[in-house]
């Protein structure tokens, strides 16, 4: 019964109909940008020679698309610092990974991305792991791949919706806080926020304070019933427009972007987007409905395992300082255009500005709280 009235619900049907067919644009759109343009893909990069060992910090590496990152990663030469909620899911993928190679180096921190307060910890637990090993105080490679897909309205202790801070504002949270360190490298870091061809369901949106936080997402669905698929949406759009804002802001806007020690100091910025892969991230859907879909999506011979679908994270991740700014999809190091929308850098300024004035709230309510105890 659970699953009858899931399937049939408003949300079920966008999922199915909106997100499917979005899906199948972007690789139609892929596909006649290789047969009538010359697409572009980067390749590849191995590391830049340095004396120390990069640092690469990977969020939501519990399993799926986190994991196979940490993987591939940590075969490359890089430190993997695996980020989640959970510290026996952390314990796990380490010991999974290190079966199959056991030279890599792993470390395995927790965080609550719908925490500020969760965030300040892992921030101050990951500095204190960086001097008691003698390691360079910097940060090389981010990747922001956590996510969630609520199905029921759940908010978080700072009052915000849980799916939003979760897969947007706890990004972006987290990413201002690492920002001096990645700023610290003496080799170009790199930021790759994972998105999803979900963003192209979304048509127009508010990013006031209000909206973001999640307060009034109700309203966005007639029927009162919390719109969980296109809140996944929105989150996901919010994502890219912080993506493109922040490269506007370290790279456009300086007029000397294009000296090389301006790399090191700036962390290039770049999106990447899996396309459908079986993960985890449906488990609060009816069992029977996930099932189907990813039925549905394997006859259509677009779902990937997360093996696979982490090619687009790789490329994003190994690419050349010149790839900042671009949507990575496909795999084989190919870009292409997300959604028009997605780029309209007026709303992506009105959506840096609110995301601060959240993250300012945060902090002054944490202060409180502080001296109140």
């Amino acid at each position: 019964m659970e699953a009858l009235q899931f399937l049939f619900s408003v949300e079920s049907w966008r999922m199915a109909v909106f997100w499917t067919l979005s899906l199948i644009f972007s690789y139609l759109h892929l596909l006649f940008r290789g047969i009538f343009q010359k697409s572009q893909s980067y390749p590849r990069r191995s590391l830049h020679p340095s004396s120390e060992q990069p640092i690469c910090i990977i969020t939501g590496a519990t399993s799926g698309l986190g994991a196979a990152a940490a993987k591939y990663l940590s075969r490359e030469g890089y430190y993997v610092v695996l980020v989640g909620r959970s510290s026996h899911l952390l314990s796990k993928t380490i010991q999974e990974i290190k079966q199959q190679q056991e030279d890599v180096h792993l470390k395995a921190l927790q965080v609550d991305l719908s925490s500020f307060q969760s965030m300040l910890s892992f921030k101050s637990s990951l500095e204190q792991w960086l001097l008691d090993t003698n390691l360079h105080p910097s940060v090389q490679l981010l990747i922001n791949n956590a996510g969630i897909l609520a199905t029921s309205c759940r908010f978080t202790a700072e009052g915000y919706d849980q799916m939003v801070e979760t897969n947007y504002i706890g990004a972006f949270a987290l990413t201002n806080l690492l920002l001096p360190m990645l700023k610290n490298s003496s080799t170009p870091s790199r930021i790759v926020n994972v998105t999803s061809f979900t963003h192209r369901c979304v048509s127009q949106i508010e990013v006031d304070e209000e909206t973001l936080s999640g307060k009034y997402l109700k309203c966005f669905s007639k029927s009162g019933r919390y719109p969980f698929a296109r809140t996944y949406e929105y989150s996901k759009l919010c994502l890219l427009l912080f993506s493109y804002e922040l490269h506007r802001q370290l790279f456009l806007m300086d007029p000397s972007h294009h000296i090389s020690v301006i790399y090191c100091r700036y962390p290039q910025f770049r999106a990447a987007d899996p396309g459908a892969v079986k993960t985890a991230i449906m488990r609060e859907v009816p069992r029977h409905v996930s099932q189907l879909a990813f039925t549905v999506l394997k006859s259509l011979g677009i779902l990937q395992s997360p093996e696979n679908g982490v090619d687009s994270i790789i490329d994003a991740a190994l690419a050349p300082r010149e790839a900042s700014g671009q949507y990575f999809f496909g795999g084989k190091g190919r870009t292409m255009k997300s959604s028009p929308l997605s780029y309209d850098a007026k709303l992506a300024e009105k959506l840096w500005a609110s995301s601060c004035e959240l993250l300012r709230e945060a902090q002054l309510t944490m202060q409180e709280s502080t001296k109140a105890s």
